[in-house]
């Protein structure tokens, strides 16, 4: 009998979490289900934003949603935790959209957030090259470019590149004052950089893994690999 091992999402994760550790990051779990104020409303998405849609969003009958993203956690912990706050929020998060090759109804992610006085783009921009020179040994070329969210201002994505194409990495930005304010945290006095990175996409990456429904496929010729 073949001894059994961890999901290469498990090992990855471990590994983010190590790398977040060294950096002062500390862990925090958001629920997967979860009301539409943590996971729209007290994150400035608008009511109507095409994100709320059926054909983007799992409702439940209640009125709750499985969490698109765990930026749901953000004003969770917020609302209970003065700054400084130097967290991430890992977990597996749920789109209703088509799959293929890139894109899966079912993915992990992993928020960051860092609140205290005095945080400017400028400690995004060197945590963010920390966290990719980290994660990738320092052998990889990134660009930073602006992007609109709803729950950060400015906004920007991070792409890497990837053979002779740029991959979107993650989407980052400075916490939105409505932000801060939904969670009791007065914008006049703190500031804070928030981002999220789905890295079902950089396990791809580094084991030159083709489809990303090969890994919730169950398929073990595929998982003994790992």
């Amino acid at each position: 009998m073949k001894e059994g091992h961890l999901h290469p999402s498990t090992q990855f994760l471990r590994e983010l979490v190590q790398i977040f550790s060294e950096l002062g990051f500390e862990v925090y779990e958001s629920p997967e289900v979860d009301s539409e104020w943590y996971n729209f409303d007290a994150l400035n998405i608008p009511s109507n934003h095409p994100a709320r849609d059926v054909q983007d969003t799992f409702w439940l009958k209640d009125g709750r949603v499985l969490r698109t993203h765990t930026s749901n956690g953000q004003v969770r912990y917020g609302e209970t935790h003065k700054p400084p706050i130097k967290i991430i929020i890992p977990g597996r998060c749920y789109r209703n959209e088509a799959t293929d090759a890139t894109h899966e109804t079912t993915f992990n992610q992993l928020e960051g957030l860092y609140i205290d006085k005095k945080v400017t783009v400028a400690n995004l921009f060197a945590t963010l090259d920390q966290i990719i020179n980290k994660i990738y040994d320092g052998k990889v070329e990134y660009r930073i470019r602006p992007h609109h969210y709803s729950f950060v201002e400015p906004g920007y994505d991070v792409d890497i590149k990837v053979g002779s194409k740029w991959r979107e990495l993650l989407g980052s930005g400075m916490v939105h004052p409505t932000v801060l304010k939904n969670m009791g945290i007065n914008p006049d006095e703190y500031s804070g950089f928030a981002f999220g990175l789905g890295f079902d996409r950089m396990i791809l990456n580094k084991h030159d893994i083709e489809d990303i429904r090969l890994l919730l496929s169950g398929d073990l010729r595929f998982l003994r690999q790992f």
